[in-house]
């Protein structure tokens, strides 16, 4: 299975761009804007078959998009003007992986505690309750844990909420979708490849059609 990794740079001129990142529709916008490159009969859950992954990252020129999938992305299909775009293999990078090896990582994720029907109805919870502060960072622990990481360091960064309106088509009654987001970085040591690549093509958490659970990494300046 091929993954490709590419890298969206708007341009602040275009405003199609602008329309994607801002106002509080912008995680659904993106989302639309990226589906849209890749092929249309893509059946009922066309991010699942691709493997459609992304991330808006800030940065000292500007946001970047992060868009990872199991299927090259057409970047002919993005608007006139709306940025440079770039695309690349990623499996010489998952092949390399390997036990003991030190990485960074980045993951931007929805962390949250599902407490049981029980509990949720004698305290009058959600299905999902956000998590922040500790309890999100030991919730990435145990995420790390399952990825087959052995975290060494960990900084967390709470980031605005990832908000969308939704219209199923069975009821046409419309659903307010929030997932709140906290961007984990910090260094790791393999411990199991085999589990990594799983998680970094599946994605880690909630929230995925709306910019969370890619989890991407990088080999670590010490051991690069």
């Amino acid at each position: 299975m091929s993954v490709w990794l590419t890298r969206i740079t708007p341009d602040p001129h275009s405003r199609d761009a602008h329309r994607d990142l801002s106002g509080p529709q912008s995680s659904a916008a993106l989302h639309h804007r990226l589906m849209s490159l890749y092929p249309d009969d893509a059946g009922p859950d066309p991010r699942a078959r691709f493997g459609i992954l992304f991330r808006l990252d800030d940065t000292p020129t500007g946001p970047h998009i992060l868009l990872q999938s199991t299927h090259e992305p057409d970047l002919a299909r993005l608007p006139v003007g709306y940025g440079h775009a770039l695309s690349r293999p990623l499996n010489p990078l998952l092949d390399a992986l390997r036990p003991g090896l030190t990485i960074r990582y980045r993951c931007v994720a929805s962390a949250v505690r599902k407490p049981g029907a029980t509990t949720r109805a004698l305290y009058d919870l959600p299905a999902a309750v956000p998590l922040k502060g500790t309890a999100a960072d030991e919730w990435w622990l145990r995420q790390a844990d399952a990825a087959g990481l052995k975290a060494l360091t960990t900084h967390s960064q709470p980031l605005d909420a990832a908000q969308a309106i939704r219209k199923p088509r069975s009821s046409g009654k419309e659903q307010r979708i929030r997932h709140n987001r906290t961007r984990f970085d910090g260094t790791a040591t393999i411990i199991d490849p085999d589990q990594l690549r799983t998680k970094i093509t599946e994605g880690i958490g909630r929230g995925k059609a709306y910019g969370c659970g890619l989890l991407s990494i990088a080999p670590s300046r010490e051991t690069a």
